[in-house]
């Protein structure tokens, strides 16, 4: 039946629809975590190379149990480490400035430690921006995930709401008037019959099948009447029939 197919479609179209939510939903915060974790962790890479060479300069001739040379090793490996983590624009300059200056900077050029050192914190701001950047892009992908969720369920709702009203009109108020109708004959009222306006062909074909056998069944209950009253009337005749 049609009636049952539209049903079952309607059904499934509903599962569908919360599958598809559940999963955009899952999906929206599975790539949200990793996207905000990778960044954090490559700008911290860096933010921690920069905090390195900035406590090796501030140490370079004024800790006798760490000499220069020591604090020398420790600045050129947090360097390399820049070097080797460059995500963002204006890294690379930031680190030629720092590399160049680097030798001056150990035999006391305060020149090139200035330099240095506002190369570093350049650096330094850099990933910082990139980092705060990366949160806010987080945070408007989140959002407009939020809102792709927001909508989808406002189309679920549209189309259980759809889905119900179908149901109502095509399965629920004929199952209502065939009850109705059957009820009615329970009670003595033989004449009442299924009717209904704007419904479908299987309910149609339904309430014709009901309407005909309770004709059938009035027919019966109009012949015996009829055969009861005849009997009645002419009891002579049925016996001379019967001899």
């Amino acid at each position: 039946m049609r009636l049952a197919q539209s049903v079952r479609l309607g059904a499934w179209l509903l599962v569908g629809l919360n599958l598809l939510m559940a999963l955009g939903a899952i999906g929206i915060l599975m790539r949200m975590a990793p996207a905000i974790a990778g960044i954090i962790e490559r700008n911290e890479r860096s933010l921690h190379a920069c905090e390195e060479m900035l406590a090796s300069l501030s140490l370079v001739g004024g800790n006798e149990s760490a000499p220069d040379d020591e604090q020398r090793t420790r600045f050129k490996a947090a360097l390399k480490r820049a070097e080797q983590n460059v995500t963002e624009e204006g890294e690379s300059t930031a680190l030629k400035v720092v590399s160049a200056n680097s030798p001056a900077v150990f035999a006391g050029d305060l020149a090139a430690r200035k330099q240095t050192v506002t190369a570093i914190v350049q650096l330094a701001d850099i990933n910082r921006e990139a980092m705060n950047e990366a949160v806010k892009r987080a945070r408007r992908f989140r959002e407009g995930g939020v809102w792709g969720v927001v909508f989808m369920a406002i189309c679920v709702f549209s189309v259980g709401l759809l889905f119900i009203r179908s149901l109502l009109r095509r399965v629920v108020k004929p199952m209502e008037e065939i009850h109705t109708v059957i009820s009615a004959y329970r009670q003595g009222d033989t004449m009442r019959r299924c009717s209904g306006a704007d419904i479908s062909q299987d309910v149609r074909a339904v309430f014709h099948g009901i309407n005909d056998i309770l004709d059938q069944g009035q027919a019966q209950i109009l012949s015996k009447r009829d055969f009861s009253e005849n009997r009645h009337q002419n009891p002579s005749g049925i016996e001379s029939i019967e001899k």
